[in-house]
């Protein structure tokens, strides 16, 4: 069966860098074909993180989409230069764009990406689907993960009884089988990131070699598990709205007030030798957020009865994190995913080609939309 060629753009939450993809995709394909990894730069993301972070104007808003745009473009056109590639032959891009806010349970549901689409198709001349995730919150539905429509489609061939686990910023899971279920499950490397950056002023930590030289402070991690995010049933999804520099310096200011410890929070986690850390060393938070991350994956996985879980996104490249996700749950095989750096950007070149075609994404049990239904708006 013919195949056309999509290109996928993701920036996640982690804001350290733009994956870009070219996929050759089909009715039951998607084949990765080249990929490429473009550096944000440093004060575009001091910029994303300051309106994150603060009060900003509607002015500062509209230049980081510009911003944006033409850094998208720019990884586009590296992409299209290095391998030799007529942009004709592209069919169209799909723009995840960077997430700013996601607050699909407000009083005034919304979630908003920037990166404007038109500069990347007047640039281009290719035409650019992006604006996913609207549709699904008018719909009533969270807007987030996407993932798991694109995991159903590329594993749920492979055994009905695995879960796709993607660690971004954020992480997901994604449980395969006859009915679809995936939701966030928590933060993903966005703490773990920020601590890093700002005491060893470095990106992130590699292998998670910072961590492990640290202790968990049992104290700390009880009180970040107390969290009612992770209690909270499915659908579910969040960001560095709620998952941020503030929320951990409020944790870290309840653990110091924590006379004992809670009895009501399931830590899957061996008693024996609990570090709680007087004082509260930098690299000791390190190696608690790193358990944080692992323990919030792992409970939510033992939920279901899953064989096999296969790691995707940039966490499935921090070994001791896998490491520790493993080890709290030995009876789950883990494994790591074929490309699983790409499989965010290979989504949404795959939605991108659902939308060129017209037809539904199956979300809605994900997201708790009303129905399914076609996302993304087409900018020519």
């Amino acid at each position: 069966m013919a195949t056309e060629r999509y290109i996928g753009i993701m920036s996640g939450t982690s804001l350290d860098g733009i994956d870009v993809v070219l996929c050759d995709i089909g009715h039951s394909r998607c084949e990765l074909i080249y990929t490429l990894e473009y550096p944000m730069p440093s004060s575009l993301k001091s910029d994303i993180l300051h309106l994150i972070e603060n009060r900003v104007t509607l002015a500062e808003v509209g230049q980081i989409d510009y911003r944006l745009g033409l850094l998208f473009t720019q990884a586009v056109a590296a992409l299209l230069i290095r391998e030799n590639i007529d942009a004709s032959t592209i069919v169209a891009i799909g723009l995840h764009g960077q997430t700013l806010w996601h607050e699909p349970t407000g009083i005034y549901p919304f979630s908003m990406q920037l990166g404007d689409a038109n500069i990347i198709a007047s640039k281009t001349g290719i035409p650019v689907v992006s604006d996913f995730r609207r549709k699904d919150i008018a719909l009533g539905g969270q807007g987030a993960p996407f993932a798991p429509a694109f995991h159903e489609f590329i594993f749920g061939n492979i055994n009905n009884t695995m879960c796709v686990i993607n660690i971004g910023g954020m992480a997901n899971i994604t449980v395969l089988g006859k009915k679809l279920i995936g939701y966030d499950t928590g933060c993903g490397n966005v703490l773990m990131d920020m601590w890093i950056q700002k005491h060893q002023n470095v990106a992130y930590d590699k292998d998670g070699a910072w961590a492990k030289s640290g202790k968990v402070d049992y104290t700390l991690l009880d009180v970040m598990m107390a969290d009612a995010y992770f209690a909270l049933d499915y659908p579910k999804s969040t960001g560095r709205e709620k998952f941020n520099e503030a929320w951990l310096e409020e944790m870290i200011k309840r653990r110091g007030r924590a006379t004992s410890l809670p009895s009501d929070v399931n830590m899957n986690i061996e008693p024996k030798g609990r570090h709680t850390g007087l004082p509260l060393r930098d690299v000791d938070v390190q190696r608690t957020l790193l358990e944080l991350t692992a323990l919030s994956i792992s409970n939510e996985v033992l939920k279901f009865n899953t064989d096999v879980a296969l790691l995707c996104g940039g966490g499935a490249k921090n070994s001791f994190l896998v490491e520790r996700i493993k080890a709290l749950m030995p009876n789950v095989e883990v494994a790591i995913a074929q490309n699983a750096d790409e499989i965010e950007a290979m989504t949404f070149a795959w939605l991108a080609y659902k939308r060129m075609h017209e037809e539904v994404v199956n979300l809605k049990d994900v997201t708790g939309a009303s129905e399914n239904t076609i996302l993304g708006c087409v900018y020519m």
